[in-house]
């Protein structure tokens, strides 16, 4: 029944193309969750989930602790767990990290970096929620910005302006 409601909703599917989210994360996360208009960013839904750092701080010297578990507990773990296994898929070379998580491995342990991904998994879910569309990755957004240049490169419209362009140097 799961499966045939993440199929049926939208939102559930468009959560799911966020790599290591998967179905029941994304069918957990539209269920779940509050309308997005409820939230001033993705911070703040992160935040509401548990995922932000408890601050620690005084007299202007900013500590940050462990994370706050406010919000729901299933939620969170969900998202962690989906955190970890990508983490392992990175880790087998299944899946090339971005610069900013191979920075992060490099510096923090793995159950820290899986509990990073997973708040960034649910500002990128909130964002999702929020704007309508669907996660692409920088590898296939690069690839496709790659394409589409290389298309408007040769397209007839430039060609025409290339053209005249050249003539108006020529003359």
């Amino acid at each position: 029944r799961l499966m045939k409601w993440h199929r049926e909703n939208e939102a559930s599917r468009r959560i799911a193309t966020i790599p290591g989210i998967g179905p029941i994360g994304a069918t957990m996360l539209s269920m779940k969750a509050p309308p997005a208009e409820s939230f001033r960013s993705g911070r703040d839904f992160a935040a509401w989930i548990g995922l932000t750092p408890r601050d620690h701080s005084t007299g202007g010297r900013m500590r940050h602790g462990g994370i706050t578990k406010a919000g729901d507990a299933a939620l969170r773990s969900v998202l962690v767990v989906g955190a970890t296994a990508l983490l392992r898929h990175i880790r087998a070379g299944r899946h090339k990290p971005t610069a900013w998580l191979a920075a992060l491995l490099e510096r923090k342990p793995p159950k820290l970096v899986a509990v990073a991904l997973a708040n960034k998994f649910a500002r990128i879910a909130w964002r999702l929620m929020m704007s309508g569309g669907i996660y692409i990755d920088h590898l296939t957004a690069w690839q496709h910005n790659r394409n589409q240049a290389s298309e408007d490169r040769w397209s007839p419209d430039r060609l025409t302006s290339l053209a005249g362009r050249t003539r108006w140097k020529n003359q």
